[in-house]
């Protein structure tokens, strides 16, 4: 049964000054999936989700041209307000960035940016947030200790649990195993399945691996162009396109 469509890009172009980085991306991203975005470095992957939630524009000189909806509404309309936009498609970087405060402080962040005082409905945040990125139990006893000294993986969930915590409705993930180890990885794998149940998930990735394990629909990204887009199986068993199945292959990237 076919999936509601959550995002969609249509004739996306995005350029860094004079350099074009994208070249008309269409692409629909359905809700309650995980999309993976697989191709060698510097093949447009990470511009084109940034894209997704308006980051770009935080990089002088960028513009775009075409439209990226999330639902049925244009967010690059003039007068759309991004702090909001940015709370519903929330962002996982690549290396865990957490604020130098407590865990509990981590996550209570967003909320109380958008109003949220009362302490118990913080407390109830916190918890149900931590929960849902699979990490309460190994912090319940220690939530005011420093979020960074917790290892790489707790911090990366932790980072899951503080986008959590807005209540977005999109998630996206920019290489978010690359700096873990193989079991805080497969941890994250686990949670990337358990939360796509209830948001829509983008990933780059650049282990090929992981993009089969965990995704859904797979687009392969070449020289800023989207050059094959496909349910993940069939993409990775049967591409249509040689460059696909060269990079795939490990023959080139």
């Amino acid at each position: 049964m076919e999936k509601a469509i959550k995002m969609k890009s249509r004739e996306l172009n995005l350029f860094y000054g004079n350099f074009q980085a994208l070249y008309n991306i269409n692409m629909d991203i359905e809700e309650n999936r995980v999309t993976a975005l697989i191709g060698p470095s510097g093949c447009g992957k990470s511009s084109f989700l940034r894209s997704l939630n308006r980051l770009n524009e935080l990089i002088e000189g960028s513009r775009i041209s075409g439209e990226v909806f999330l639902d049925d509404s244009a967010i690059y309309e003039k007068g759309i307000n991004v702090v909001e936009l940015r709370k519903k498609v929330g962002m996982v970087f690549q290396k865990p960035a957490v604020f130098p405060m407590s865990i509990y402080e981590n996550v209570a962040y967003g909320p109380r940016i958008h109003g949220i005082k009362k302490r118990s409905e913080l407390d109830e945040i916190v918890c149900r947030s931590l929960q849902s990125a699979n990490l309460w139990d190994e912090v319940k006893d220690r939530l005011v200790a420093p979020a960074n000294q917790m290892s790489g993986g707790q911090q990366q969930r932790l980072v899951i649990a503080r986008v959590l915590a807005v209540q977005p409705e999109v998630i996206l993930m920019d290489e978010p195993a690359s700096a873990l180890d193989p079991i805080s990885t497969a941890r994250l794998e686990e949670l990337i399945a358990i939360l796509k149940t209830r948001y829509t998930i983008v990933i780059v990735t650049h282990n090929m691996q992981q993009a089969a394990r965990v995704s859904d629909y797979t687009g392969f990204f070449l020289h800023g162009c989207m050059l094959e887009f496909n349910r993940t199986e069939e993409l990775f068993l049967n591409p249509r396109h040689n460059k696909t199945e060269d990079y795939i292959t490990g023959r080139f990237g």
